[in-house]
């Protein structure tokens, strides 16, 4: 039996690998999540049944879902409470914020935060004494917008008990002053979540409340499906307790588990019992399942902890976030033979260099290394790569998940701290979605939010014009990097599904999964300075209309 009908539409399915052509058929059957059927309306509409529901799209354009390829709604969730310090470029206004939320808060309250841009300690070096007179006493913990460096004052050190001495698993970092003692910048994830994990739990709502939100927020620009890359039991569990919900997930979850550079064989043998349908604790729910792992080679080039083939301009990013790239080898092989899908976050050209030697490691006779599933192994970011980087990701068949929408730090004149760091000609090869395309090579797209924006269109927008939507007069970062339309949408389409091994998913055609968006306009055609207020009728999970 026809479960739904949609009538009406102009459809662009994004069945060819590199283009978006309209279809000629106007209507389709949903059945049992799936599409069955496409053809005019009357085709179609003979189909129904007595339970029906038909959609009359009215000349609206309908297209596959969006998948956004990275993202972190529960982590995210967690982190994003108290200031959003989006925007607060001055240390001063920086100190205005967290002067008001001392000021609402009784004796001994924490002061966090998030979105804190590296500009607003220019010329003064990331301190957290450089703001003890607002937090007047307060345990005081931000976190940078990339979500690798957090700055914390001594209050909030002394609560988590940490000091200049403290030993990480990894080339985690709490900086000293010349004096020996804590600056109170913390570099990279465990050394900033050893101060957040002091901290009293915040955002004042039950996590999995804020992270149904979140993905219905996400759901809103016509995303259906995100690959979260940062789980842990914890995550497992909240998407357990979104399931629940009223709507449970309004979006399609496929979850990396996080592996750390410290985890030992026993975690990695817990670990492979979680993929998939095994029979494990937690194997997944009706709408999210574990199929990856993600693990950091590097960090970012922004805080100077990426891994490049050469320092940055201050001597930085010299080597990886693993003591031993040997132990890194050897999970990722653990994991290959288990069967998962690898995703290695590396934003520098040497991390990526390396990632790809490993991958090659892991090739059988029937080609470029992938899971058990059939989904090839993917990097994370690749913010800058050399000419042979490029030739080398698209020989391999290796995944490039990107998020082009991180260039919106960046500054025309150059003083950014990315562009600072990396200087005129690796800045001139970052993100290069255009040159990884035209070498053959694959490519997914997503916003890596809690880092930047949720919103889908915004990211399509950036890959499209390289430069900040509705703003002609903002500077273009590498305009020979641009994508087209159809482009862009395929990194959010089909592109993205095949990275993860999905061929029923990123089209509409019969027999794939039925995760669909209705758009007012065509996403295609339409200006791309005006995407993002692109209005998204709903969007359909299985052929059920979950936002809209």
């Amino acid at each position: 039996m026809v479960d739904t009908i949609i009538t009406g539409a102009r459809i662009r399915p994004m069945t060819s690998q590199h283009g978006a052509a309209e279809a000629a058929e106007t209507a389709l059957a949903v059945a049992d999540g799936r599409i069955t059927h496409l053809g005019t309306d009357e085709e179609i509409r003979a189909l129904a049944g007595p339970g029906t529901e038909i959609i009359d799209a009215a000349g609206a354009v309908l297209t596959p879902g969006l998948i956004d390829s990275h993202m972190h709604p529960v982590w995210g969730a967690e982190l994003a409470v108290g200031l959003d310090l989006d925007g607060l470029t001055e240390l001063a206004q920086v100190r205005q914020a967290v002067a008001a939320a001392a000021a609402e808060l009784s004796p001994g309250g924490w002061i966090r935060g998030w979105n804190l841009d590296y500009k607003a300690f220019d010329g003064h070096g990331i301190r957290g004494d450089l703001l003890d007179e607002a937090a007047a006493g307060h345990p005081l913990a931000l976190i940078f917008y990339d979500l690798h460096t957090g700055l914390a004052n001594q209050p909030a050190l002394d609560a988590a008990g940490l000091d200049v001495d403290h030993v990480f698993s990894d080339a985690s970092e709490i900086v000293r002053g010349p004096d020996g003692r804590p600056t109170g910048e913390l570099r990279e994830i465990p050394a900033f979540m050893a101060v957040l994990d002091a901290a009293p739990p915040g955002g004042g709502e039950e996590v999995a409340v804020r992270v149904r939100r979140i993905l219905a927020q996400s759901a809103a620009s016509g995303v259906t499906s995100a690959v979260v890359m940062d789980g842990r039991d914890s995550t497992l569990s909240t998407l357990e307790e979104v399931e629940t919900l009223p709507g449970g997930l309004p979006v399609r979850l496929h979850i990396a588990l996080w592996h750390q550079p410290g985890d030992d064989d026993a975690a990695v043998a817990d670990r492979t019992l979680r993929l998939g349908d095994a029979g494990a604790e937690h194997p997944g729910g009706p709408r999210f399942q574990v199929s990856l792992i993600k693990m950091f080679l590097d960090g970012v080039i922004d805080a100077g902890t990426a891994w490049l083939h050469e320092p940055d301009a201050a001597g930085d990013s010299t080597r990886p976030f693993w003591h031993s790239v040997r132990r890194y080898d050897q999970v990722c092989r653990a994991y290959h033979e288990a069967g998962f899908q690898l995703a290695t976050h590396s934003c520098g050209d040497a991390g990526v260099a390396h990632a790809l030697q490993v991958y090659r490691t892991l090739e059988g006779a029937s080609g470029p290394a992938h899971s058990l599933h059939g989904a090839p192994h993917r990097i994370e970011h690749l913010e800058t790569l050399t000419d042979d980087d490029v030739a080398a990701l698209a020989a391999s068949g290796v995944v490039a998940s990107m998020q082009p929408l991180h260039m919106q730090w960046r500054e025309a004149d150059h003083s950014d701290s990315f562009a600072a760091r990396l200087g005129p000609e690796r800045a001139g090869h970052a993100y290069r979605t255009r040159d990884v395309l035209d070498a053959g090579g694959r490519l997914a797209l997503g916003s890596d939010w809690p880092v930047a924006q949720l919103d889908a269109r915004l990211g399509m927008a950036w890959a499209q014009l390289r430069r900040t939507p509705g703003d002609p007069t903002a500077p273009v970062f590498e305009p020979e990097q641009r994508l087209s339309a159809a482009e862009a949408l395929l990194g959010y389409t089909r592109w993205a599904a095949e990275a993860l091994g999905r061929e029923d998913l990123g089209v509409v055609a019969p027999g794939a999964v039925a995760d669909l968006a209705l758009w007012e306009e065509d996403p295609i055609t339409a200006d791309p300075d005006h995407l993002p207020e692109l209005p998204v009728r709903c969007t359909l999970l299985g052929g059920q209309v979950t936002v809209g």
